[in-house]
């Protein structure tokens, strides 16, 4: 038995990712947290989900109502991205923690005020960002880390997915002040983000995106050259026109190639470790993955969480972690809108780019496009 305690838990949001996602992440961690609340404005998919999760679920139609009925501990927020930032706020001033779907926020103006309410309350905004947890790229981390494959030199980080017109036809989809951004945004942040988090801070990005198929305020592909600072280079790919769907990281080092190939979720088997031709066997046997077997899951990253918080240290996937992928985002957007390359850093309020990922460029801003 646990003796870590129960803390109590509240969804905001009741479609397809908590449901799918969430629920089975507290299910699995049962005996650390309970789920007393969940929030939707729809009231039949509210009771729909209320019912599927079973127990004493309390149903609420507004966040304030039911922070202030119910305080819970854990705020899980799957709602569409425009009203992230404001229910994480709202859940911090509350004194709960959060752990929000991706993007957390829409800006890194959005997140300055994240930044603010956890200052204020003493409470943390982590971001869903699972990749990172499962096994096998804990395991890939460590040996990068460590060293033992070498220095990483070169690194392609794809997501090649599709969505048809059908897709971008849910009206907050596509748009800048309701989704914040096309698959730079939606999609491949999932794999750059795991990129990010094998090879550490960046230097410099020069990308470039385009409209070239859908009717959409936002890009529907992009692409990017970064420049690490450990002195690897890499090539970033986020498109939803690839009828061939895959998603990969891959990082070549001095030593060995360690690769990631899957679509939506990956297990150990997922990761390749292709040693050079100098490296002795016995050397390359040490890489395998380890024989436990962690998917990369909300229940993943629920976990690590949960014994962060027991620790009393500040989640993975907050502060610093989650400011520095919306900061690429900000910085791939606006390289590829201006044309320029983009330094780490160079975004600070009062960049157009800082306040909203279209940076008010006169090709991508939303009034433009109307």
């Amino acid at each position: 038995m646990s003796l870590s305690p129960v803390r109590r838990v509240a969804v905001v949001g009741t479609g397809a990712v908590v449901a799918d996602g969430h629920l089975p992440a507290l299910r699995a961690h049962a005996d650390r947290t309970e789920l007393v609340a969940a929030v939707d404005v729809d009231p039949g998919r509210l009771d729909a989900f209320c019912e599927l999760a079973g127990g004493q679920v309390a149903g609420y139609a507004s966040v304030d109502a039911m922070l202030d009925a119910v305080r819970p501990d854990l705020v899980l927020i799957g709602t569409p991205p425009s009203l992230h930032r404001e229910q994480t706020v709202a859940s911090l001033r509350a004194g709960a923690r959060v752990l929000c779907e991706k993007p957390l926020c829409l800006s890194l103006a959005e997140y300055d005020e994240i930044a603010a309410a956890e200052d204020a309350s003493g409470a943390y905004a982590s971001v869903i960002f699972q990749h990172r947890y499962g096994s096998g790229s804990v395991h890939a981390r460590e040996l990068i880390a460590s060293g033992a494959l070498g220095a990483p030199l070169v690194a392609h980080c794809q997501t090649t997915w599709h969505r048809d017109a059908a897709y971008y036809a849910v009206p907050w989809r596509g748009r800048w002040a309701t989704e914040g951004g096309g698959p730079t945004m939606g999609q491949g942040i999932h794999q750059y983000d795991l990129l990010l988090h094998l090879l550490g801070p960046w230097e410099e990005i020069r990308a470039m995106a385009g409209r070239l198929v859908h009717d959409i305020e936002s890009e529907d592909v992009s692409t990017a050259l970064v420049r690490f600072r450990g002195g690897a280079l890499a090539t970033v790919v986020n498109s939803v026109l690839s009828p061939d769907e895959v998603s990969r990281v891959r990082v070549d080092c001095a030593d060995a190639t360690v690769e990631l190939t899957h679509l939506y979720g990956h297990r150990n088997e997922d990761w390749s470790y292709t040693p050079a031709r100098h490296v002795p066997a016995e050397r390359a046997a040490a890489w395998r993955t380890p024989p436990h077997d962690v998917p990369s899951s909300h229940t993943a990253q629920l976990g690590a969480l949960l014994d962060a918080w027991d620790a009393g240290v500040r989640p993975p996937g907050s502060g610093q972690e989650a400011r520095g992928t919306l900061e690429f985002a900000a910085a791939l957007y606006k390289s590829a809108f201006t044309g320029n390359p983009v330094r780490a850093g160079e975004i600070v309020a009062g960049d157009p780019f800082h306040a909203a990922m279209h940076g008010d460029h006169p090709d991508w801003s939303p009034k433009e496009y109307a």
